[in-house]
């Protein structure tokens, strides 16, 4: 794998792969165990224009814990804050002699055009409206040590889907690892188009008991959701998880969600601190996960 861009077109056996690797580097952490040194004497740079507290950190302690030398671009103390363009960035970063560029960005093409003008593996750390990959593949690793796999598992992914890149990439990719999606959020947060073929409701408490995963999804305000919608308040009644919704899921149903998360919004603390929560599970895979997407993306080069 040359970077990671997309999780689109990508088979079962590749995302397998990756989610077996990061699964080995999570057995790895937990019992304590040497870690293999196999990006030593490799530069990652992570570049970061958009905040980031989960996403950021863990990819340079996964970059850190494999041995590479990790440097961190931030743009507001950078010389973008004197007109430098997003390209020139790129190109000078990469000049440094970087051997991955990890991104995120507002542009949803920024990745696509990063590793075009760059020619180093670039590994797109969220980008605009479009994809975050590797929090899916944090998520399907989540769900696959809690369960035990993958196939059959049915998803209900509750808010601002329309904004929310995580939701793009677990339509590309969590159908091909067997799990079924459903839809759900008030139609104003909802795609207009449904070209995955999943099902789609404007109603969460029709749904809640059928659903082995629950992963709700903050409003995006940032990228122009809320507008036309009702109070957070009138939206938690709707759409958040709270005591009264737990009640109605099944025995071994689970809560996700990628963070940040609003409490008493999306979720209350019932819902967030409870026992069917695999929110801190996310968090701790994501350094594992993201340890084997850093090797892999310049794998075919060590």
């Amino acid at each position: 794998m040359n970077g990671l861009l997309t999780l689109r077109g990508m088979t079962t056996g590749q995302l397998e792969s990756l989610l077996d690797l990061g699964q080995r580097y999570r057995r790895m952490i937990r019992a304590g165990s040497q870690l293999p040194q196999t990006l030593h004497g490799r530069t990652i740079t992570t570049a970061f224009f958009e905040p980031s507290t989960r996403t950021r950190l863990s990819f340079e302690k996964a970059a850190a814990a494999l041995g590479a030398v990790v440097m961190s671009f931030t743009p507001e103390t950078s010389s973008t804050s004197k007109g430098e363009t997003f390209r020139d960035t790129v190109l000078t970063l990469t000049a440094m002699g970087t051997d991955v560029l990890v991104l995120r960005h507002s542009l949803a093409d920024a990745a696509d055009l990063a590793a075009r003008w760059s020619r180093v593996p670039v590994v797109n750390a969220g980008t605009g409206r479009r994809e975050h990959p590797t929090q899916t593949l944090i998520d399907a690793l989540t769900l696959r040590e809690h369960f035990g796999g993958l196939h059959g598992l049915r998803m209900g992914i509750v808010g601002d889907v329309a904004n929310s890149r995580v939701a793009r990439s677990h339509l590309a990719a969590l159908p091909t690892l067997g799990i079924e999606l459903t839809l759900v959020g008030p139609p104003t947060l909802l795609p207009t188009a449904n070209p995955w073929g999943v099902r789609i409701s404007a109603e969460l408490d029709d749904e809640l008991g059928d659903l082995d995963v629950i992963y709700l999804l903050r409003i995006q305000k940032e990228r122009g959701a809320g507008s036309g919608l009702p109070s957070e308040a009138a939206y938690a009644r709707h759409y958040g998880m709270n005591e009264e919704r737990l009640s109605m899921l099944k025995p071994n149903s689970v809560i996700m969600h990628p963070g940040p998360m609003n409490r008493g919004v999306e979720l209350d603390d019932s819902a967030a601190d409870g026992e069917r929560s695999l929110v801190l599970q996310q968090v701790a895979n994501g350094v594992p996960m993201r340890m084997a997407v850093l090797e892999s993306a310049i794998g075919e080069e060590s």
